[in-house]
């Protein structure tokens, strides 16, 4: 069995991913989602990454709708599909073969109730299901024993379908995650760019017509953000690839040792509280300079403004002109406080 425990991140994106694809039922494709996020963190960990490929990995990762294909993975030449579902007695081997007949092998996920985490139960061959249903037809008795027929070769038996390959363990080794503040590391006066994906090490990023060497980092500038039809700081960070996407936000791609988290990452328009207040009120940066930032108080904007979104660069000059006061505090001393569902 292999366990999966997917981050904020994942959910977010599994669950916009169903919204967008437009399913009918948007709990059943989110959880199918996971499963499906689940068997690429098993291959990553285990299997070549030149001898897998995701099917669907671009549509998940930026919440886009799936070009059809009829199953998940492709598997050292194998199609693979990934059936997830709460109720183990869903994985029989009659209900998997009547509900997919045609892939060559399906992979069994099951999750529990609160979605915290999932387990990859085991694997399966069609044929031998097909198998296993027709000595169900001829040999089993009452319901409760076909329970016994669970279709589960362990996962760790998977690799075996292609080469002898140890752990290979092919994870990420990026620090960073959609939604970070970076900037370029080594320059004294880099600007602040947010990160909106975080490639997998495999992916054959090109920069400058070079293909690089190194696992990617693609991110958006804020201004380039703030030019958007949307306030995109109310975006859940899983959600920007998706944005950017939709919206033609140029992206720029870096290897992600070429990046550092950024000292000082506001920018105006940013959300923030000064967290060692016991009730504190809800801010809006209007100006950085570095270490000092301006900001002005939420509650303020909302009641001068019918609108209280600004564009971050009109901010300063509509909040001097609406006698609104703003008060500068260390950068240190505030707290990023997101407006995201």
């Amino acid at each position: 069995m292999y366990l999966y425990t997917p981050d904020e991140i994942d959910r977010a994106r599994a669950h916009h991913q169903a919204v967008i694809q437009g399913a009918d039922d948007v709990d059943v494709k989110r959880i199918g989602n996971l499963g499906e996020l689940a068997f690429e963190q098993f291959c990553r960990e285990y299997l070549p990454v030149e001898m897998w490929e995701w099917q669907n990995e671009e549509a998940l990762r930026r919440c886009n709708p799936e070009s059809f294909s009829g199953h998940d993975f492709e598997v050292f030449g194998y199609e693979i599909d990934v059936k997830t579902s709460r109720d183990v007695s869903a994985f029989r081997p009659r209900d998997l073969i009547e509900n997919d007949p045609d892939d060559d092998i399906i992979v069994m996920a099951w999750h529990r109730d609160n979605e915290d985490a999932l387990i990859l139960l085991g694997w399966e061959r069609t044929e031998t299901l097909k198998s296993k249903v027709n000595t169900q037809e001829e040999y089993s008795g009452d319901e409760p024993e076909k329970l016994a027929h669970l279709a589960a070769r362990p996962m760790n038996e998977l690799h075996d379908l292609g080469p002898n390959t140890a752990h290979l363990n092919q994870k990420p080794q990026s620090p960073f995650r959609p939604g970070d503040r970076v900037v370029k590391a080594g320059e004294d006066d880099a600007s602040v760019a947010v990160v909106v994906e975080v490639l997998p090490p495999e992916e054959n990023a090109t920069l400058y017509g070079q293909e690089m060497e190194g696992e990617a980092v693609s991110v958006a500038f804020p201004n380039m953000l703030d030019d958007g039809p949307g306030n995109w700081r109310e975006i859940h960070p899983a959600k920007l690839a998706s944005y950017c996407d939709d919206q033609d936000i140029k992206l720029y791609t870096y290897k992600h040792t070429n990046l550092e988290h950024a000292d000082y990452p506001f920018t105006p328009g940013d959300y923030v509280i000064k967290p060692d207040y016991d009730d504190p009120d809800l801010a809006v940066v209007v100006d950085t300079d570095d270490e000092e930032v301006s900001v002005v108080f939420h509650h303020l904007l909302d009641s001068e403004f019918d609108d209280p979104y600004i564009l971050p660069a009109d901010l300063e000059e509509r909040c001097e002109d609406a006698g609104i006061t703003a008060y500068s505090f260390d950068s240190e001393a505030l707290r990023f406080e997101p407006q995201y569902q």
